[in-house]
């Protein structure tokens, strides 16, 4: 089913988004407990898993878990959330047994819904995501790009090769 139509869309490429990634881990590097690494990297699936793989790999940590959050049941609309996989308790109890030396790894921080179930299950974590709109920001603590909140993002795992109208053309009434 196609995304909805938003009045303006920014497609990412594989290749931006790989950039993307790789400086989200370059903000995070030093950012763990007292200035250290992170332990563990929490990414929120299924958005989260390309940059948690990206970040992962670029801090050099291999303690990774999912949690499960289903919010666009359609693509086109935000439904009711839900937890389908929550975290494994190992995970839970690290640093402080609220989270403290977990990062917390998600594609876009849209409306902030998901990542307020996620914080309440880590309080302490280090939320960080690559793309953020203005009603998100407030609920993680780092990210690359903000976009306006009438934007819908196309990430590159949801696009093929197409056609695109001239950005005038689009304009043009």
């Amino acid at each position: 089913m196609p995304a909805p139509a938003a009045p303006k869309a920014f497609p990412v490429s594989w290749d931006q988004f790989h950039r993307d990634a790789r400086a989200l881990a370059w903000r995070l590097a030093g950012k763990g407990p007292d200035g250290g690494p992170f332990e563990a990297i929490v990414c929120i699936t299924r958005g989260g898993l390309v940059p948690a793989a990206i970040v992962a790999r670029e801090l050099g940590l291999r303690l990774i878990e999912t949690v499960c959050v289903a919010s666009y049941h359609d693509y086109d609309s935000q439904g009711q959330l839900q937890v389908l996989k929550d975290i494994a308790p190992s995970i839970k109890a690290i640093g402080d047994g609220r989270g403290r030396g977990v990062l917390v790894i998600d594609d876009l921080t849209d409306t902030g819904k998901t990542a307020k179930i996620v914080r309440a299950m880590l309080p302490s974590a280090h939320f960080a995501t690559v793309y953020a709109k203005p009603q998100g920001v407030p609920t993680i603590d780092t990210f690359i790009t903000e976009v306006s909140q009438d934007t819908w993002i196309y990430f590159p795992w949801d696009l093929g090769l197409a056609f695109q109208e001239p950005i005038a053309k689009g304009a043009k009434g």
